[in-house]
């Protein structure tokens, strides 16, 4: 089992910075990918950012060059830096993690960001 416990979102006016950071405890050992994924009202889960094992990163094409995502291995955590927010941005923010023994990963309870014009 991984817990995952998230924090940092907010509200935020449009252009604006918001740091997220989640933490996993429990059987970390065997994560192979950790990121987030976000959903917005009336709109379908997406993959915002994810880093895999071996370092391999990918984010949404409407993220790219505003957001971007850490990790620090030592802590198990994960790190969301979201620059130059939209309102299109706002969304419950979820953590994610992916382990050898459980593929369709686990889930944080999600941290609400708004972006206001």
């Amino acid at each position: 089992q991984v817990q995952l416990v998230e924090s940092g979102g907010g509200l935020v006016q449009a252009g604006g910075s918001l740091r997220l950071s989640c933490v996993a405890s429990g059987s970390t050992f065997s994560i192979n990918a950790i990121g987030w994924y976000r959903q917005a009202p009336g709109k379908q889960r997406e993959s915002v950012a994810i880093i895999h094992s071996g370092a391999y990163t990918n984010y949404a094409e409407s993220v790219k060059g505003r957001f971007t995502i850490s990790r620090d291995n030592a802590k198990n955590a994960v790190y969301l830096q979201m620059n130059s927010l939209k309102p299109e941005d706002t969304a419950v923010y979820c953590c994610y993690v992916r382990t050898a023994q459980k593929p369709n990963g686990y889930w944080g309870q999600g941290t609400q960001v708004t972006v206001s014009s």
